[in-house]
């Protein structure tokens, strides 16, 4: 069994921090589940390009309010808490926060820990 506290991970190497998110890297590759697991901070009032193209990511929102908008159409959907958006066609997409917003992140294949996103919003593919 895989047991992880939260505050165990913060300002640790699974605590990830960028511009405009912080991403708390609670299950990863190398725990073997066939996903990752994140608990992610979207800072208020910023806005984050992304787009991944190696991965399929659900997000789930507990805390805060903003939105998210798909590129290739113009769709903008609110974020609050209790909504969840799967990204399954690799959807490029703007996330937006207007309060902090707290969220569960689902990641496959999963990451190993060390993506960043790169200068289009894409996590690459790392090996271990």
């Amino acid at each position: 069994m895989i047991v992880k506290y939260l505050e165990d991970l913060l300002d640790t190497e699974a605590d990830v921090k960028a511009e405009t998110w912080n991403s708390r890297r609670l299950l990863l590759k190398r725990e073997g589940m066939g996903f990752s697991m994140h608990d992610t901070l979207i800072h208020a009032g910023t806005e984050t390009h992304i787009w991944y193209q190696n991965h399929l990511e659900a997000v789930y929102c507990i805390e805060g309010e903003g939105e998210i908008e798909t590129i290739a159409d113009g769709k903008v959907y609110p974020i609050r808490p209790g909504m969840i958006y799967a990204l399954d066609k690799h959807d490029e997409h703007w996330l937006r926060a207007r309060t902090q917003m707290r969220m569960v992140c689902v990641f496959n294949p999963p990451i190993t820990g060390r993506e960043v996103h790169d200068e289009n919003g894409v996590y690459p593919l790392v090996e271990d």
